[in-house]
């Protein structure tokens, strides 16, 4: 029998009680057993999952959004206990990016019958600790728009809370001097916003920024768009999206298992891992192969497929 540590988090969700009750019922028919613990605060899912993981649980299941899971997944990188996702939050992009179902019901149900894979996740270290990312993190008009979208928005208009912000701050957006640091080499460049990627998928969550960009393929990847003003914002995020690279244009990329960015003009710049604002500027992001054993969904194409 599989023994699970439902961990929810009803900041995250607008129909917690009634969602929790459901996802309960349908892993217990599938022969779970499942106990249950809500989280009283922002931040609670890490310590609760480090308390939890000698009590000889086999999964843990994240009910919340990409910070709910992320704080999950912190506490138990290591011990070989699996994560499962049920989406429940703003965006939900790691959920897409495992190619799990919309709905917690519905992810829920695909758990009984999922496949188990181990994932590669990106690390952090700060004064206090690591701090993980299973998708992407990153610098600059992504990180403050995150930094300025609050919690309440974000719980009644979840991932339109971030594109209403985002269309109302692009006139302002602004490229700044970058030294980026990819596995020993350097990169002088101007950039707006400079992202290292586990996941070729964004929010929305459809968009694939990259082909054979996987959360288990070995690597970080980074970009890096440069841009001022609403028309070069729109322009740099189009280049992205068609796939262009070609050399002069607003996107750069390269690939690495060690990412240092720093700004190299003006004032330090909060840095965002899987949608959390985690300090500031300069940070280093390391990879972390096969880290995480996760269930994914049944459309998911593994880098080795």
């Amino acid at each position: 029998m599989t023994r699970a540590l439902l961990i929810s988090n009803p900041f995250a969700s607008r129909a917690h009680s009634h969602a929790v009750t459901t996802i309960r019922e349908i892993l217990q028919g599938g022969g779970w057993k499942v106990d249950v613990h809500t989280t009283a605060r922002p931040g609670d899912a890490r310590p609760v999952a480090e308390q939890a993981r000698g009590a000889g649980y086999d999964v843990f299941v994240s009910h919340g959004g990409d910070g709910t899971a992320m704080q999950v997944a912190a506490g138990i990188v290591g011990t070989g206990i699996t994560l499962a996702l049920l989406p429940g939050g703003t965006g939900n992009v790691l959920a897409r990016n495992l190619s799990l179902p919309r709905s917690a019901a519905s992810a829920a149900r695909a758990l009984l019958k999922a496949r188990r894979l181990q994932i590669d996740l990106g690390v952090v270290d700060r004064d206090n600790g690591p701090h993980y990312f299973a998708v992407v993190c990153g610098t600059g008009w992504d990180a403050q728009l995150m930094a300025d979208t609050d919690l309440q928005a974000k719980r009644r208009w979840k991932f339109g809370a971030y594109l209403a912000r985002a269309l109302t701050s692009l006139a302002t957006v602004r490229s700044v001097p970058h030294r980026v640091i990819v596995d020993g080499a350097t990169h002088d460049l101007r950039a707006a916003m400079v992202l290292v990627l586990n996941c070729g998928r964004l929010a929305p969550g459809f968009l694939n920024l990259r082909h054979g960009l996987v959360p288990d393929d070995g690597w970080l990847d980074v970009v890096a768009l440069e841009a001022d003003g609403a028309f070069e914002s729109i322009g740099a995020v189009a280049e992205l999206l068609l796939g262009r690279e070609t050399k002069g244009r607003r996107v750069w990329w390269s690939r690495g298992r060690t990412v240092r960015v720093e700004v190299s003009d003006g004032a330090p710049r909060p840095v965002q891992l899987d949608g959390e604002v985690t300090g500031t500027t300069p940070f280093e992001a390391r990879l972390l192969p096969g880290a995480l054993p996760v269930f994914v969904g049944a459309d998911f194409k593994a880098h080795h497929d």
